[in-house]
């Protein structure tokens, strides 16, 4: 009797290796990660020293990248830049997810006026442009990192509460939570052990996508002069700082923070989106 060999599908492991694009993404915003926290020992040079005979150089093997109007090295500015064009970000995720989620979880289970107010409330604040408020809040307390974080925290909260409140309902009603309820379990209690944990792959995948989003805005508001101060390196400031030589026929300057800037929005969105496609996939 001939013996038939079935094979099982592989159609996860298929999917992966045609997913090159998640696959470069993911590496890229690792290692814009590693590059941020390794900055001061991967620059090769003082990313503040001045240096005027060097004022708009070409690339050369003492400036790889070239000098910036007043002869600082872009690269070191690039690579230290990413501390603060990475943190911004990081602190605008942290705070709008941790802000949102709360408000979204106990708008869902609280139900009731609860919800209608906590809505409402939500839906105020998500009529003002993010960058407006941006610029209020640096009006009243001044430019400079904490205060476009704070602004951009409360702009991007109702779009996580909004989120999180829809995944909440769906389940609220599943079986396995009436049942922590007929033990007695306390509503917080459910929440914060099974509720958040079960909606949490979805919450981390609209924070990656949010991360460039918050990114790009920041980087808008160093570019108005806003945002992080001189000389503190920062990708958006150093776009405004290159814009006079890109006239002197020196586009380096102000093109190369704007690539870092374009491939970082672009590899978190795309990190963020394919994260949020398996979630989707596994929830069905």
């Amino acid at each position: 009797m001939n013996e038939v060999i079935v094979r099982r599908p592989v159609l996860g492991r298929v999917r992966a290796r045609k997913d090159w694009l998640y696959q470069v993404c993911l590496g890229l915003a690792g290692l814009i990660a590693v590059t941020a926290l390794l900055a001061p020992w991967l620059a090769p040079q003082d990313p503040n020293a001045v240096d005027l005979g060097a004022a708009l150089a070409d690339p050369s093997g003492a400036h790889l990248l070239g000098g910036d109007g007043s002869g600082r090295d872009v690269l070191s500015r690039l690579i230290t830049g990413s501390r603060t064009a990475l943190l911004g970000p990081l602190g605008v995720v942290v705070f709008s997810t941790v802000l949102g989620v709360t408000v979204g979880v106990t708008a869902a289970w609280r139900g009731g006026w609860v919800d209608t107010m906590l809505s409402r409330g939500t839906e105020l604040i998500f009529a003002f442009p993010g960058l407006l408020l941006a610029i209020l809040v640096i009006a009243l307390f001044g430019p400079g990192l904490a205060a476009p974080i704070v602004a951009l925290s409360i702009a991007y909260l109702p779009f996580v509460s909004r989120m999180a409140r829809g995944l909440a309902l769906a389940e609220r009603e599943r079986p396995y939570l009436a049942a922590y309820r007929v033990q007695g379990f306390s509503g917080w209690t459910i929440c914060l052990r099974h509720l958040v944990p079960n909606i949490a792959p979805a919450i981390l995948a609209q924070a990656t996508v949010s991360f460039g989003y918050a990114l790009l805005d920041l980087a808008a508001l160093s570019y108005l002069g806003l945002g992080v101060q001189p000389p503190t390196p920062d990708w958006g400031a150093m776009i405004s700082e290159g814009q006079a030589a890109v006239l002197q026929g020196q586009p380096l300057p102000a093109i190369v923070p704007g690539t870092a800037i374009v491939l970082t929005v672009v590899a978190f969105n795309v990190v963020g989106e394919r994260l949020a496609d398996r979630v989707a996939r596994r929830d069905r």
